[in-house]
């Protein structure tokens, strides 16, 4: 597989919603509503999810993944001062679990390593790609229910941390 990352456009609009509406279907297949009530929601929710990414990241990159030309994923980055936030990584189902998500992450936390960046994220508590987030180094911070937030820090970002934290507190008058 070739894994390849491009800018969103609108003719990835049915695609993007489809991929949102997916990473939905487990919450939607407990609710009582008919598929016209799903679907109006899910497209209500998918805007409105636009709309927060793009007004308060309005810099970010909105990337479409494709293997080998054909639409697979989504991969959303913010790359701040001092920080670049991981905002939305999804795959559809057939390219989840083979390792492509987190050669993609791998890839940031190079990104963040080469330029002194703190990696973050927001992850549902539940969501089995918190254990990758984990095995790649990220620990929890804080938590804003059902989303933990989650930061790795870079080696030399971290040792500064670390020292500051043992500093011992000036004293003097």
């Amino acid at each position: 597989m070739e894994l390849s990352l491009r800018p969103e456009r609108p003719e990835d609009d049915e695609f993007l919603f489809m991929l949102y509406a997916e990473t939905r279907a487990a919450e939607m297949s407990l609710a009582t509503w008919t598929d016209e009530q799903k679907d109006a929601f899910l497209r209500n929710q998918f805007q409105m999810q636009r709309m927060h990414y793009r007004r308060y990241y309005a810099a970010a990159q909105f990337d479409v993944i494709e293997d080998q030309g054909r639409p697979v994923g989504r991969l959303y980055v913010h790359r701040g001062a001092d920080e670049i936030r991981l905002m939305d990584i999804s795959l559809i189902p057939e390219y989840r679990n083979r390792g492509m998500g987190g050669a993609l992450v791998r890839g940031l936390l190079e990104e963040a390593e080469a330029s002194s960046k703190t990696l973050t994220l927001y992850v549902e508590a539940d969501n089995p790609a918190r254990h990758l987030y984990t095995r790649l180094g990220f620990r929890p911070i804080g938590e804003h229910v059902p989303y933990l937030f989650m930061e790795w820090r870079p080696a030399s970002t971290a040792l500064r941390a670390a020292a500051l934290e043992h500093q011992p507190s000036d004293t003097s008058e």
